[in-house]
């Protein structure tokens, strides 16, 4: 596997594999091999749309030549935690997103929920996972002005990925429809409902 491999302190490696699907690649197998116990003992994991940071390696240099030698398997092939979201297709952007596909509101809808998606990565607010599964005919463009308060539980999408807005943010995705899942809960261990390797499921539910 090319890897590109950048020190980060001394304990940690910034992994760049060169593309968004090799990062889920790489993310998972880093998963599947601290699960098998044949990972050497690190900290934090945290994927991004193209890199990977490894944190707390006793041996930084060691390790990404171990990496530079992995054989990838496709991320979706990871036995990972799913997660189903019962929603409600009601998002006032749903007739945008549905002509942009150049279908029914009705089928967009069936479409979004007939996707397996899996978090890819997390950020922008705590418990916001950036969701990919989409076709890259389906990636739509953001608003053109955000709204300044969208929601908490609000299921939207922009470019490839799906998101759901784990509080009330301002935001500039289309919004498609409404969960009542609760995302981001600091009395739950662990807070976030929705982790980078998740596999998750929509649920279309009547509004």
């Amino acid at each position: 596997m090319s890897v590109r491999a950048v020190r980060v302190g001394d304990h940690a490696l910034l992994l760049e594999p060169g593309g968004s699907e090799e990062t889920a690649a790489l993310h998972a197998e880093l998963l599947r091999r601290r699960a098998a116990g044949t990972l050497p003992a690190v900290g934090e994991i945290v994927p991004a749309e193209r890199t990977v940071l490894v944190d707390g390696l006793a041996e930084p240099a060691r390790f990404a030549a171990d990496v530079a030698g992995w054989r990838l398997a496709p991320a979706d092939t990871a036995d990972s935690a799913s997660v189903d979201l019962p929603v409600r297709y009601d998002g006032p952007d749903l007739a945008d997103v549905a002509g942009m596909w150049g279908v029914s509101q009705k089928e967009a809808a069936r479409l979004h929920a007939g996707t397996s998606f899996r978090v890819a990565f997390c950020g922008f607010s705590p418990g916001f996972g950036y969701l990919t599964g989409l076709d890259e005919r389906y990636a739509v463009r953001r608003r053109a002005t955000p709204r300044t308060s969208v929601p908490a539980g609000s299921v939207a999408v922009a470019g490839p990925y799906t998101g759901v807005y784990p509080r009330s943010s301002p935001g500039g995705w289309q919004l498609i429809g409404t969960t009542d899942a609760v995302l981001w809960d600091p009395e739950r261990e662990p807070p976030a409902l929705l982790a980078p390797g998740t596999r998750v499921r929509f649920v279309a539910v009547d509004a």
